[in-house]
């Protein structure tokens, strides 16, 4: 109920089982290849008994791309500001300034 999707591969990786909650219970989606097999976004460590993969990565498995070779490109991120612990306010549960005691 948390909104993540649970999927499954089987050892041939010829199918993929999506596990979801949509509000009113649990929903199963399968695919299954004619031909050809799932590729993972990257090779698993041994022993390793699940990933996490981004929507993004998911959706591309599923069309049938092989992304082994792709690779991410760096995007820009803001950095976080600094400021001096003098002047750092302080917030409620709400993000509103609380004034300062003077």
């Amino acid at each position: 109920m948390c909104g993540h999707l649970f999927v499954f591969r089987n050892r041939r990786g010829d199918q993929m089982r999506v596990l979801f909650w949509d509000r009113t219970g649990y929903m199963i989606v399968a695919k299954k290849l004619a031909r050809g097999r799932f590729h993972l976004a990257r090779d698993l460590p041994k022993g390793a008994t699940h990933v996490e993969v981004e929507a993004a990565e998911l959706s591309l498995m599923l069309e049938g791309l092989d992304l082994s070779q792709a690779v991410r490109r760096k995007r820009w991120r803001p950095s976080a500001r600094k400021t001096s612990p003098s002047k750092q306010g302080l917030m409620d549960a709400h993000g509103i300034a609380i004034p300062r005691a003077t």
